[in-house]
């Protein structure tokens, strides 16, 4: 038996130091998620150099350069899109302005006037308008889903996509195949019956590869007709309407939009869509005429591994750092790169008012306690924490001097800000983030404030077990 230990060892041995020069050689954008993954494999060998080989090595370039290809292949066949770019020269959109330009430099769309948009924050109430707007459909309806769980809400659905599609209205269904892991072929099985196409994300990866952690389709879109559209960052599941008797209650924040953006969003899922099947969604029909009922400027932001920039990263960083009043941000996961931190404390130390509403519970403790090791160089910049404490915190927001605003899938971690495929909207409106700041304070009454004196109390091992998982953040 000893030398089966022995060889057991030296072959674990030998696996380490052969991925350690495997890992470096990967071209990353962020060193710190290689220094992670070499302690990962240094301190559990063979077990670590597995966890790398299922999980850490990049397919993403490989994958995201197929996704660029795609992109680009699709992009001249598709319908001009009317887009109105706003022009303005009131004061409070300077700091809008500077964020535009960025915005359509790194994610490359430009602001659209004359939106409605409404702020969704039950989400039973945003299931039941996503119910209705799927029975008003009259020709097309898109899907785009990381999760949807095949219980009571999320059968309901489908039994309603399959009632329209048996009606003549065109359906398109995509899911990740990671996060809608517990989706089966006999829950598809009625759906490709009545003529809905159903698609993976990543269809014909090997089982490995299509269920790797670093290639998550994150985005939660539905388009109906190409004029009503919904995202955020509400999944599709009992659990979603606070039917999970572990985790409780489940706070969410989404999005209906009417106006321009709904055709920049059928562009992502129309991107999405003929990377995973090669079908191009350019007939006219997807992309109407916008309305433009409402006075809502807005732009669509879109964020992957086949971008040139870290666009969610990239666009939080700039816009902490040109808040000059104050700053308010909500997250379900704040296990964020370095580069964030410095901005949030960087900005208490001007003077700007900065809260930061995370969740004290999850269905991934792992973050919490990551997260958690971030709290004392921001309280002692001033920074004010808060913990969720009803329920589960989910939502994805961030709002800044009262006049611009992010709502979308991404959260406040290196996975969403720099791996994932996310979207999301930025929003130049005054009275969207008055209502998104109330709505935000009103979370913070049922949260426990953090206090430095109160923090400095933990013990040590509180303390050591925090900073451990800090270790692994990178790569949760």
């Amino acid at each position: 038996m000893d030398w089966i230990t022995a060889t057991i060892s030296l072959t674990g041995y030998l696996i380490t130091l052969a991925l350690i020069p495997h890992i470096l050689l990967q071209k990353k954008r962020h060193p710190v998620s290689t220094v992670s993954w070499i302690l990962s494999i240094l301190l559990l060998p063979g077990l670590g150099g597995i966890i790398y080989l299922f999980f850490g090595i990049n397919r993403v370039q490989r994958r995201s350069r197929s996704k660029e290809r795609a992109n680009q292949s699709l992009a001249p066949k598709l319908p001009q899109i009317i887009q109105n770019q706003l022009l303005s020269n009131d004061e409070y959109l300077v700091l809008n302005q500077n964020l535009m330009r960025l915005a359509q430099n790194i994610a490359h769309t430009v602001p659209t006037y004359g939106n409605s948009i409404e702020l969704l924050t039950d989400t039973n109430r945003t299931l039941g308008l996503i119910k209705q707007a799927i029975l008003n459909a009259q020709h097309s309806l898109h899907l785009e889903y990381y999760i949807w769980q095949p219980d009571q809400s999320g059968t309901m659905l489908r039994d309603l996509l399959i009632e329209k599609a048996k009606a003549g209205v065109e359906v398109r269904f995509l899911y990740d195949g990671f996060g809608s892991m517990n989706l089966r072929n006999h829950f598809f099985k009625p759906m490709i019956a009545a003529g809905i196409q159903v698609a993976p994300f990543l269809p014909g990866a090997s089982i490995r590869e299509r269920w790797s952690i670093n290639l998550r389709n994150h985005r939660k879109i539905v388009i109906v007709d190409g004029n009503v559209a919904f995202t955020g960052g509400m999944n599709i599941g009992d659990e979603y309407l606070g039917q999970h008797q572990n985790l409780g209650f489940w706070r969410d924040t989404h999005l209906k939009i009417e106006g321009p953006e709904t055709l920049q969003l059928q562009q992502v899922f129309a991107e999405d869509w003929f990377f995973a099947t090669g079908e191009a969604l350019t007939h006219s029909q997807y992309f109407p005429h916008p309305e433009t009922d409402g006075n809502v400027t807005a732009q669509t932001l879109c964020s992957g591994p086949e971008k040139n920039a870290d666009v969610f990263l990239t666009l939080m960083f700039a816009a902490i750092n040109e808040a000059r009043e104050s700053l308010l941000l909500t997250t379900s996961y704040f296990v964020p790169p370095e580069s964030l931190t410095t901005a949030l404390e960087s900005a208490a130390r001007r003077g700007v008012h900065v809260r930061l509403l995370v969740s004290g519970k999850s269905a991934n403790p792992s973050t919490v306690h990551a997260g958690r090791s971030y709290y004392d160089s921001l309280l002692d910049a001033g920074v004010e924490i808060y913990e969720y404490n009803k329920g589960i915190l989910h939502s994805k927001t961030l709002t800044i001097d009262g006049c611009w605003s992010l709502v979308g899938t991404a959260n406040f971690d290196s996975r969403s800000l720099i791996l994932n495929f996310e979207v999301g909207l930025a929003i130049y409106d005054r009275k969207f983030a008055q209502r998104l700041r109330e709505t935000c304070e009103q979370d913070l009454l049922d949260a426990t404030k953090i206090t430095e004196a109160e923090w400095d109390q933990r013990s040590r091992l509180v303390i050591l077990k925090q900073n451990i998982y800090r270790l692994f953040a990178p790569v949760m």
